[in-house]
């Protein structure tokens, strides 16, 4: 292999990049656009909950117990006329759940110490629900607190979270982000450039030249991997700056672990171009293989440990779902080497194999 066919090479994709505004913004514009639209739309911590409330009872006892609701931040009340009333608003999805307090509630709460109260919730989306059930633990304790001051339960257990300690959905998003942009840039870049060389008939004339297909294809690569660099220094710029993301980890682990990640997805884009040889197909392929398993297998939103069997085990096929294991341990945990060692080394592994394939189709299709 010659280092001065791999630079030249590398200097005319520099100028094709330079002489295409799309390719441009694609590389500029998106870190920028994903990392804001990303981190402040994905929200997991449920706020503003409309809740309806049907009091009954009418009492000091109920009214204290609808400002324990109302006084935690979480939920905004209306009150309704009837039981009918509060089904009928959770049925035209005017309230995500609703409080429905007996006539007998205040009466039954004095002598024995205990009442109960019916919470109906919009099961529809259950990640609602499984939040408002979750809230409802402090209200609860929170109501019994106000009625009989000193009140304590046998047990108590007190919960502290480890590396977010306030459990901020950004903070578990936006480590994730430098994933999905290195997938989708480096994927649609490399495809669709590639792709538009086979179909202008200018990779054949490439091909003419003394340079070997090695040469061609690390002098492709190495320009698009300066440009995802760029982009990763994009997102952890914006980490720091606009979302407060803590870095805990070392940052050349982090640096290396983007740089093979980025390879890997490169390799891919190249064997996509190599085997659709047109853009509309390539760019098809592309968001198949690259946006979709980037967001939805990867653990970028839900997790893989709680997925069925076949799919925990494909995602480990995946660059993306090691990388991000990467990630989010070095930005949250600080994590070791030694920590991050099996995910790096899967990595490592899925690089070389997706390199491999990339290089023997390329030379299988343009060597005689």
């Amino acid at each position: 292999m010659r280092i001065r066919s791999v630079w030249a090479i590398a200097q005319k994709e520099v100028f094709h990049i330079v002489r295409d505004p799309f390719t441009l913004a694609l590389a500029l514009g998106m870190p920028v656009v994903m990392v804001l639209f990303f981190g402040f739309a994905i929200e997991f911590n449920m706020e503003r909950i409309s809740l309806a409330i049907h009091d009954a009872s009418k009492t000091q006892n109920s009214r204290l117990l609808e400002r324990v609701f109302t006084s935690s931040g979480y939920f905004q009340s209306r009150y309704v006329h009837s039981p009918a009333e509060a089904l009928q608003y959770l049925d035209e999805g005017r309230a995500h759940a609703a409080l429905l307090v007996p006539p007998s509630y205040a009466r039954d709460l004095k002598p024995l110490h205990e009442s109960a109260v019916q919470i109906l919730i919009d099961g529809a989306d259950n990640s609602s629900a499984g939040s408002i059930l979750g809230y409802l633990g402090g209200v609860q304790k929170r109501a019994l607190q106000n009625e009989f001051g000193t009140f304590r339960e046998p047990v108590e257990i007190k919960t502290r979270y480890l590396f977010n300690p306030e459990l901020n959905s950004r903070w578990f998003v936006v480590p994730g982000l430098a994933a999905a942009i290195i997938a989708i840039l480096s994927i649609l870049l490399t495809a669709l450039t590639v792709a538009r060389e086979w179909e202008n008939g200018s990779m054949e004339l490439l091909l003419s030249t003394p340079v070997r297909p090695i040469e061609i294809i690390l002098g492709k690569l190495l320009p698009y991997s300066v440009m995802g660099i760029i982009a990763v220094f994009f997102v952890f710029l914006m980490s720091q700056v606009v979302f407060s993301v803590p870095f805990r980890g070392n940052f050349v682990l982090y640096l290396l672990a983007c740089l093979i990640f980025l390879s890997t997805y490169l390799a891919q884009g190249l064997l996509i171009s190599v085997v659709t040889r047109k853009q509309q197909l390539s760019m098809q392929f592309a968001m198949l293989s690259g946006l979709l398993p980037t967001i939805l297998l990867s653990g970028f939103i839900f997790p893989v440990e709680h997925m069925p069997k076949f799919f925990f085990y494909f995602t480990m096929l995946l660059p993306a779902r090691w990388f991000i294991e990467i990630s989010r341990a070095l930005f949250l945990q600080g994590a070791g080497f030694f920590s991050i060692l099996p995910s790096f080394l899967a990595l490592c592994g899925l690089f070389a194999l997706m390199i491999t394939l990339a290089t023997r189709k390329f030379k299988r299709d343009v060597e005689p």
